[in-house]
């Protein structure tokens, strides 16, 4: 059993930052303010930052690897075991690739959605971080419902999300420049995607039953459930009462009130943090955050972005560094249900960051250990004293 002993650094415990040493061993946290003793690694942690891996539950920045420019495919194994790679140099070691399965062909297709459950489930044990599949469902997506029942039955996802962008859709077919966004990605011609979008919304009197079943199939399976976008407090509640505890991007401050005020997860974009506001022009991050309306920030469609808005939301002063840290650690794995990880305490999974905070707004990741094994590490300097052995694992990972 491997044992890898941090010396020395500012550790965040509970909601404290405490200088002390810990001990990984196997996969978890062995002991916290312990000597060395016998392990074989020893990594010098002083006057670095100790602090919890990331978990990201929403993240569609993988789905560039797979298109980085419209109509440019890449294989999924490669683009995941880049975005993997991304993840982890970005602190993230819990990630949920988030998969949208809509009505359209292409990017967002059924095929393509199936061809990364399957990745996903092929390539798990080769990903330094623990990759798990987060189901984007549209809700308009009638024909797909049996499959997805099929999956959640089988225990095959992991976050079940309701997705309905139609009516933005339909908007959108009418903006020149974001139509041929739309268009570009499912490979159709402009006047045959037109056509399918008038004849998936003619459906329209079909989706809440379908949408009903499927609520009910993820609360059999025991699948945590998301909704998308909720722009009424009245949506959030419709959602809450199928089982959809975690509200992801509520559009408005009513939506995030009424919310928080039912004890629900709210879920909102680093990058909205990190660029001082959403690119959609909608609900500001950090005003919510500052507001205790908003429990979970995700990576979204940026991977840098959980790290980065973390040490923003402290030197802005909305929140110190522990809470803040709390928004992409410990909160997020509450609502996904993952209870042994996102924070720093014996025997739980050993998924620690060793972050250097020299410049407040652009912390340098040193090190990432996922689930005890050392995955990333920047600075062979503060090896110390390690066996012949160690070394070649540090250089194998």
């Amino acid at each position: 059993m491997t044992e890898i002993f941090l010396e020395g650094g500012r550790v965040l415990i509970d909601s404290e930052i405490v200088e002390t040493s810990l001990v990984v061993s196997g996969q978890d946290i062995a002991a916290i303010d312990r000597g060395r003793a016998r392990a074989p690694l020893a990594i010098d942690a002083r006057n670095l930052l100790v602090l919890p891996g990331i978990v990201d539950l929403h993240g569609d920045a993988f789905e560039r690897q797979m298109m980085p420019r419209p109509g440019v495919d890449f294989p999924i194994d490669v683009a995941l075991t880049d975005s993997d790679r991304q993840a982890v140099s970005n602190g993230i070691t819990t990630v949920f690739h988030g998969t949208t399965w809509s009505w359209e062909p292409g990017l967002r297709s059924g095929d393509n959605a199936r061809r990364l459950l399957e990745a996903i489930e092929r390539l798990r044990p080769q990903f330094a971080a623990d990759t798990r599949f987060h189901l984007r469902h549209e809700t308009y997506n009638l024909d797909a419902e049996d499959e997805i029942g099929q999956w959640l039955a089988e225990g095959r996802i992991d976050l079940f999300a309701f997705n309905d962008h139609m009516a933005a859709t339909i908007r959108d077919l009418a903006k020149p420049n974001k139509r041929g966004r739309l268009v570009d990605r499912t490979g159709l011609p402009d006047a045959a995607f037109e056509e399918l979008v008038g004849r998936v919304a003619a459906r329209a009197a079909d989706v809440p039953a379908s949408t009903a079943r499927l609520a009910a199939a993820a609360r059999a399976a025991g699948v945590r459930m998301l909704s998308h976008d909720d722009a009424t407090p009245a949506m959030r509640k419709a959602y809450r009462d199928m089982g959809a505890t975690i509200a992801e991007f509520p559009v408005n401050e009513e939506t995030a009130r009424a919310a928080a005020a039912a004890g629900d997860a709210i879920i909102f974009g680093a990058p909205n943090v990190v660029r001082g506001g959403s690119h959609t022009g909608w609900t500001r991050a950090s005003d919510m955050i500052a507001k205790g309306l908003c429990s979970v920030l995700a990576s979204d469609y940026y991977y840098p972005a959980q790290l980065l808005a973390a040490f923003r939301l402290a030197a802005d002063g909305v929140l110190p560094l522990a809470q803040a840290w709390k928004l992409i650690s410990e909160a997020p794995a509450e609502a996904a249900g993952l209870s042994d990880r996102g924070m720093i305490k014996e025997e739980r999974r050993a998924d620690i960051l060793l972050v250097d905070d020299t410049l407040p707004l652009r912390p340098r990741l040193v090190a990432v250990i996922a689930a005890g094994r050392l995955v990333h590490f920047t600075d062979a300097t503060r090896l110390l004293g390690s066996a012949p052995a160690s070394r070649e694992a540090v250089v194998a990972a």
